[in-house]
């Protein structure tokens, strides 16, 4: 049975996964749109975002107090201090959506951000609801096992605009170990994970 503290720490990570699936609207996006307007909504999108997080990190105060009402509830901890300035998840989850349409076919990049955004969420919550074989920190083996399958049951999925092939699970696997070892990467996994797919998918 978990503790109240466990209980409120579930749902906030419910919830903040649960915006973060709203991401989906970019890959649905880039599937019917043409790319060339994708690439220049994404681009006004991440300017008004950098400078609606340098406005909050200013500390402006009309603005902090719409932006704490509106996204502090999906913010990790290292995104709410203000000593220094951080971007956001959504600062990088518009980075790779843009990298990922300047780089890669579209095919492969709706695949990429789909897996970015779907099994980074199936993880946490997994991770956080069920995980009780810890393999490295915070990840567990159940959060690991989620990303992997939903991962490829994505690549399934999308298989009549990319076929599977031995690459694609090589691209999961990969995927899923990035995950894992996002700390020694130093770089945030919203943006690690997408090019990484995309890489081990266009290159492969």
């Amino acid at each position: 049975m978990w503790s109240l503290f466990e209980q409120k720490s579930i749902k906030k990570e419910i919830y903040r996964k649960s915006v973060h699936l709203s991401s989906l609207w970019i890959p649905c996006f880039i599937f019917f749109i043409p790319m060339k307007t994708v690439i220049g909504l994404l681009s006004t999108l991440l300017v008004l975002d950098l400078a609606a997080e340098y406005a909050n990190y200013k500390k402006y105060s009309w603005f902090r107090r719409l932006f704490g009402k509106l996204f502090s509830q999906t913010m990790r901890l290292k995104e709410l201090k203000h000593n220094r300035f951080t971007l956001s998840g959504a600062f990088y989850v518009l980075s790779a959506a843009l990298l990922c349409c300047l780089l890669f076919p579209k095919n492969i990049c709706i695949i990429a951000l789909s897996i970015m955004i779907v099994s980074d969420a199936s993880a946490a919550i997994i991770g956080k609801c069920f995980g009780t074989r810890k393999i490295r920190k915070q990840k567990s083996l159940e959060g690991c096992s989620a990303f992997f399958i939903s991962a490829l049951f994505i690549m399934l999925l999308f298989n009549p605009i990319f076929n599977v092939r031995d690459v694609s699970i090589i691209a999961c696997m990969a995927a899923t170990i990035a995950e894992l070892f996002e700390d020694k990467l130093k770089l945030d996994d919203n943006l690690s994970i997408p090019l990484l797919i995309g890489c081990i998918l266009y290159f492969a």
